[in-house]
């Protein structure tokens, strides 16, 4: 089965060929801050506010399975803060004159709408306020003056209507668009059964409401509207495979830290619960020794595995004990390590048990305020400059540090792409300081965190990391 293009050359789900799916992948169109901490569920903290939420537009003819998608792609973001607003909620209350008319009044008409309140409410909830939804009655044609619907600021904002994709400020909000295109025949069976169960009206005045007004506004605005789509789906929410794609997408995004956005070498590893408890505990200024050596071992094992995944492999073929052949890859050859002494010396077993007889060096640098350094000691291999080298470091604080080692490694010949920088916590402080310098350094760390304060000590950090791992602390 080939590709399927519509009009406007979009492409579409078939279900059968995932490639047709096309996801934005750039930035998205509204800007976000980088002060910024990955998403998580429970209550929002001081850099959860500051990021704005990801917003997804869902739009579609009348009845084409809109709420389906979109409640589907909310079950499925079960661990992350999902709110729905409708644009239904924004439709203009009728006046008197309009109501004795309503037959002839068109719903489906861009000006049926209160885009200006929708436009508010949406910035509001973009900038981490909570806003109050109105409640439209659809028999009566006017809002409930007494009722609304409150909503919270969340990590996602899901959009939802037919003419959500017409006004471009409106769009202009939106991190994701999705078009769900069903067939006029479906469409209009849902909106009967719909308008007659749910709101009251009977067959005829549905037809004849369709006739005037839903298909001509369809063909007239929504229609158009779907060239603006980054995903069409159709069949709406009967394609799983189509819904299962934007939801894995939604989920890189939302754990995507703003400063991985600006700096493409910049890698944070996918957060968890596990990954979160145990840097609950680690930073816990109560914890015992044994404990923090422990529960720090487990994360830098994590960010060690997860750099080595960064370097180059090649194809290797083997013979497995059923004599079948399996075609895998074989690990980099020329490795080896370097820790900054002395809390890098923490992250050396890690590194040891990963790879199997490794060279390690050292770099000791004595840290004399926050930009003054000074090279004390250096032992490397002898042969480093045909190497790939992992340097290890806890904490990337001011970054001046890291720079001064990086730029030691370089003078002995090691390419700078060849050099992937591994700690447990990152400010953003330093993740500037060195990717501006030196852009083709990788960076994997397990969270980035708030900042450096008056005395560059990262926030909320996990103070001294060497004093307290190697118990030299008070």
């Amino acid at each position: 089965m080939g590709d399927m293009i519509d009009s406007a050359g979009v492409p579409h789900f078939s279900g059968l060929r995932l490639e047709a799916l096309r996801l934005s992948s750039s930035t998205p169109s509204s800007p976000s801050s980088a002060k910024a901490a990955s998403y998580s569920g429970g209550s929002p903290s001081p850099v959860d506010a500051a990021k704005q939420p990801f917003v997804i537009g869902v739009s579609g003819g009348t009845a084409s399975g809109k709420t389906t998608v979109c409640d589907m792609i909310i079950q499925q973001l079960h661990d992350h803060r999902v709110v729905l607003v409708n644009q239904d909620s924004f439709y203009r209350g009728l006046t008197a004159e309009e109501s004795e008319r309503v037959q002839d009044y068109n719903f489906d008409h861009p000006e049926a709408f209160d885009t200006e309140q929708l436009l508010e409410c949406m910035n509001q909830l973009k900038s981490g306020q909570s806003v109050n939804v109105p409640i439209y009655d659809f028999k009566n044609h006017r809002r409930c003056s007494e009722s609304f619907r409150k909503v919270n600021a969340s990590d996602v904002i899901i959009l939802e209507g037919i003419l959500v994709f017409h006004d471009q400020r409106v769009r202009d909000l939106m991190d994701m668009k999705i078009f769900v295109d069903t067939d006029a025949d479906i469409r209009l069976a849902r909106r009967i059964r719909r308008d007659t169960v749910e709101r009251g009206r009977d067959v005829n005045s549905v037809l004849e409401q369709y006739g005037r007004f839903v298909k001509p506004a369809f063909d007239d605005f929504v229609l158009p509207s779907k060239k603006y789509a980054d995903v069409i789906i159709p069949r709406g929410g009967d394609n799983h495979v189509a819904i299962d794609l934007i939801v894995q997408h939604i989920r890189t995004k939302l754990g995507q830290h703003d400063l991985c956005k600006i700096y493409p070498n910049v890698y944070v590893i996918h957060s968890t619960f596990q990954i979160r408890g145990m840097h609950t505990l680690i930073r816990d200024k109560d914890i015992t020794t044994p404990d923090f050596v422990f529960y720090s071992d487990r994360l830098i094992r994590l960010v060690v595995e997860h750099g080595l995944g960064h370097l180059p492999f090649t194809e290797k073929q083997v013979v497995t004990p059923t004599g079948s052949v399996y075609m895998g890859v074989d690990f980099c050859k020329k490795l080896c390590g370097v820790s900054i002494v002395r809390s890098g010396e923490s992250m050396e077993n890690a590194l040891r048990a990963c790879c199997k007889g490794i060279k390690i060096g050292k770099i000791l640098i004595h840290r004399e305020g926050d930009n003054g350094q000074q090279l004390i000691y250096e032992k490397l291999p002898k042969d480093i400059a045909e190497r790939r080298v992992l340097l290890l470091d806890p904490v990337l604080g001011t970054g001046n540090c890291a720079n001064q080692a990086i730029d030691l490694l370089i003078r002995k010949g090691v390419p700078e792409n060849r050099i992937i920088f591994l700690n447990l916590i990152s400010a953003p402080e330093g993740i500037h300081t060195v990717c501006k310098r030196f852009p083709a350094v990788k960076i994997v760390t397990s969270e980035i965190d708030v900042g450096l304060n008056e005395e560059y000590r990262v926030i909320p950090g996990l103070g001294e990391f060497g004093d307290r791992y190697f118990g030299t602390d008070n």
